[in-house]
C-alpha cells in the first residue's frame, strides 16, 4: 500500500490557511509579536498567536456555542484540509493536543467553584476538544459518521506526529479507508506560565540553531493531512500532493524535560524512519527540524543529526521562528508545512540565525528553490518523546496486514494493590503523587512477573492525566496572579508523565505514546498496539491505564454530576 496525502490544512500566526502560510514562507514574514490575545500578565513575552478573538473564529467558522480555542483552530485547518482532499469517504479522526480545553478552564475557575458556567466543564477534557471538531466538522456537507475512529494521542509537543502515524498504521491494517490526522493547540496562561518557570521562553524572536539563541517562542495553530491509499486516491481521481514513506517514534529515556547530550532518543527516531522509507541519508534533500532554540534542544538534535547524516548533511531548518513553537501541534503544521514545500520547490529559512556554536548544525537562513523529492519533519515531546516522519514525492508501497485477534494474546495485569514500596525506592517516591508511584509500582510489576525486561511499547491510557499537578499548578497561577511559580507540578502535569517516566525508570528506548480520549481512552491505546503488532513493529506491549482523583476537580464537576477516580492498571501483552 502506498499512503497518499490528497489534503493538508493548517492554521497559525503566518496564515489561516495554505495559500496564506504558502505566501508567509516565500517572504520569510514571520508571525512571532507582541501578545494581543492571551490575557496574560507576561505582555513581554512574544507570541505566535493567531491575530482573531475566539468570538471572530466562531463567526468565521458558523459556531455559536462554547469551544475551546483549540478546538476552533483545529476545526478551521481540518476543513481545509477535507476541501482539498473532496474525500466522501468514512474518515478516522486523530487530532493530538495536550492543552485541550485549558483556556476555558482556566478563565472560568472560579465560576466552576461556585456553581456558574457549568456547560463548560466538560470541554476541559483533551480528548473533548477534539470531539467537539468531530462535530462540528464538515466538508461538502460530509460529516465523519458516528462510528468512525476518533482518537487523541497527547505526547506533548510529538502528538501531532503521532497521530499522523497512527493514521497510516489504521490504513496499513484496513481499519480505515482515509484517515484525517494531525493536531491543535491554543496558547493558554498555563502553558505559557509553566514554560515560564522552566526559563526556556525568549523576550526576544527565538533563533533556532544559533549560538546565541535564549529560547522558544510559544505559539497556537493546527495542522492535518489527508491521508488514504494511493489506489482509492487515483480512483476517485483526487490530486496527490506527497506519499507518508516512513516513521518512527522513540523514547529518549532521558529527563521529563530535558533531552541527552547524544541525542539518542532522536537518533532512533530519525534513524527509523529512514529504514522504514528504505531511504539513505544522503536521499533527505530537506528537514524540518524539531528547532525549538532552546540551548538544550538544539545541541541534543545538532548531535543526533551530525551523527546519522555525517557529510551528508541536508538543507536543515526550523520554521519555529516563523509560526512560533505551536507544541501539539507543531508536528501536524510542519508536516503540512513540508508539503507546501515539496509541492512549490523550496525550502523555508531559518529566520534570525547569524553565529555558529561547536556541535551546532548550521540551518538555511534564506529561502531557497529546490526540487525536493524527501523530506524529514522532526517532532520532540517531554518526557523525550521523539517522532520523525518521511514525506517523498512517489509513494513506497508499505505492508499491510490484518489485525491480531487478542485471545491469542497473553496478558498479564496487575491492579493498583502493588506494595509501593517493593518496586520504587524512597528517593523516587519523594518525587511522585500517591497515585504515580502505584501505577509505577504496577509497571514494574506487571514487567516483572511477565519476564520482560525492557517492552517494545509503552502506552498509557487517561481520561484526565495527572489532574493532582495540573489542579495545583492552576490553582497556584491563579493565587498568584502569574508570579513566582514553581515548575514542578507543570513539570508533571503532562498527560504522557507516565508513560515517560516508566521509560525513564527502565531506560527504555521504543516506542511511547498517551491516548486522552475520555472513557474510549483504553480502546485507543489498544487500537494503537493491536496496529503495530499485526505489521510486525511491536511483540509486546506495557499497557498503563492511568487516573487520580482529585478533590478541587471533583468540587466543580459535582454540578454535573461527575467524578474522579484512583485508576492504576498495568498489563502486559505479549504475541
Amino acid at each position: 500500500m502506498r499512503i497518499a496525502i490528497t489534503g493538508i490544512g493548517m492554521v497559525s500566526a503566518i496564515g489561516c490557511n495554505s495559500t496564506e502560510t504558502l505566501q508567509a514562507l516565500r517572504n520569510e514574514r514571520s508571525g512571532i509579536g507582541a501578545m494581543r490575545m492571551l490575557q496574560s500578565v507576561h505582555t513581554d513575552l512574544p507570541v505566535g498567536e493567531v491575530p482573531y478573538t475566539d468570538a471572530e473564529l466562531k463567526q468565521m467558522l458558523g459556531v455559536d456555542e462554547p469551544m475551546p480555542r483549540t478546538s476552533l483552530l483545529g476545526l478551521m485547518a481540518a476543513r481545509e484540509a477535507m476541501l482539498m482532499a473532496n474525500s466522501q469517504q468514512q474518515i478516522a479522526f486523530i487530532s493530538g493536543t495536550t492543552v485541550g480545553g485549558m483556556d476555558l478552564t482556566e478563565q472560568h475557575w472560579q465560576d466552576y467553584q461556585q456553581g456558574l458556567a457549568t456547560e463548560n466543564i466538560h470541554l476541559h477534557e483533551a480528548g473533548e476538544s477534539t470531539n467537539a471538531i468531530v462535530r462540528h466538522l464538515s466538508a461538502n456537507s460530509q460529516e465523519p459518521t458516528a462510528n468512525s475512529f476518533v482518537a487523541t494521542p497527547s505526547t506533548a509537543c510529538s502528538s501531532a506526529l503521532n497521530a499522523i502515524m497512527l493514521g497510516a498504521n489504521l490504513l496499513r491494517t484496513g481499519q480505515a479507508k482515509a484517515a484525517l490526522v494531525g493536531g491543535a493547540e491554543s496558547l493558554s496562561k498555563f502553558h505559557l506560565n509553566g514554560f515560564n518557570t522552566l526559563m526556556i521562553l525568549d523576550h526576544q524572536p527565538c533563533r533556532p540553531f544559533d549560538a546565541n539563541r535564549n529560547g522558544l517562542n510559544l505559539g497556537e495553530g493546527a495542522g492535518y493531512l489527508l491521508i488514504e491509499p494511493e489506489a482509492e486516491a487515483l480512483a476517485r481521481g483526487a490530486k496527490i500532493l506527497g506519499y507518508i514513506n516512513g516513521y518512527a517514534n522513540t523514547c529518549d529515556a532521558f529527563h521529563q524535560t530535558a533531552s541527552s547530550a547524544d541525542g539518542e532518543g532522536a537518533y532512533r527516531a530519525m534513524k527509523g524512519a529512514l529504514e522504514m522509507a528504505q531511504l539513505q541519508p544522503e536521499d533527505i534533500d530537506y528537514i524540518n527540524a524539531h528547532g525549538t532554540a532552546t540551548p538544550n534542544n538544539d545541541l541534543s538534535e545538532s548531535a543526533a543529526l551530525i551523527r546519522l547524516f555525517g557529510d551528508h548533511m541536508p538543507a536543515v531548518s526550523s520554521t519555529k521562528a516563523l509560526t512560533g513553537h505551536t507544541t501539539s501541534a507543531s508536528g501536524g503544521l510542519e508536516a503540512a508545512i513540508c508539503v507546501l514545500a515539496m509541492q512549490h520547490g523550496f525550502i523555508p529559512a531559518n529566520l534570525h540565525w547569524s553565529q555558529t556554536a561547536e556541535g551546532l548544525i548550521q540551518p538555511l537562513t534564506h529561502t531557497r528553490h529546490q526540487a525536493l523529492h524527501h523530506v524529514l519533519c522532526n517532532a520532540f515531546g517531554f518526557g523525550g518523546n521523539e517522532s520523525s516522519l518521511v514525506i517523498s514525492a512517489e509513494g513506497k508501497d508499505l505492508s499491510v496486514a490484518s489485525l491480531v485477534e487478542m485471545s491469542k494474546c497473553r496478558e498479564i495485569e496487575i491492579s493498583d494493590d502493588t506494595e509501593v514500596s517493593a518496586f520504587v525506592n524512597g528517593a523516587e517516591a519523594r518525587r511522585m503523587t500517591p497515585q504515580t508511584r502505584r501505577i509505577v509500582a504496577a509497571a514494574k510489576k506487571a514487567m516483572q512477573e511477565a519476564h520482560i525486561d525492557q517492552p517494545d511499547a509503552i502506552v498509557c491510557a487517561t481520561q484526565y492525566g495527572c489532574m493532582l499537578q495540573s489542579m495545583r499548578f492552576l490553582q497556584d497561577m491563579i493565587d498568584s496572579e502569574e508570579q513566582q511559580l514553581k515548575p514542578t507540578p507543570f513539570i508533571q502535569s503532562t498527560h504522557n508523565t507516565i508513560a515517560s517516566l516508566i521509560a525513564i525508570l527502565t531506560g527504555n528506548h521504543g516506542y511511547n505514546a498517551t491516548y486522552s480520549q475520555g472513557k474510549d481512552s483504553l480502546a485507543c491505546a489498544m487500537t494503537d498496539i493491536r496496529s503495530q503488532m499485526a505489521l510486525g513493529l511491536i511483540r509486546n506491549a506495557l499497557v498503563l491505564e492511568f487516573d487520580e482523583e482529585v478533590e478541587a476537580w471533583d468540587k466543580v464537576m459535582q454540578h454535573i454530576g461527575e467524578k474522579t477516580q484512583n485508576i492504576a492498571k498495568a498489563t502486559i501483552i505479549t504475541l
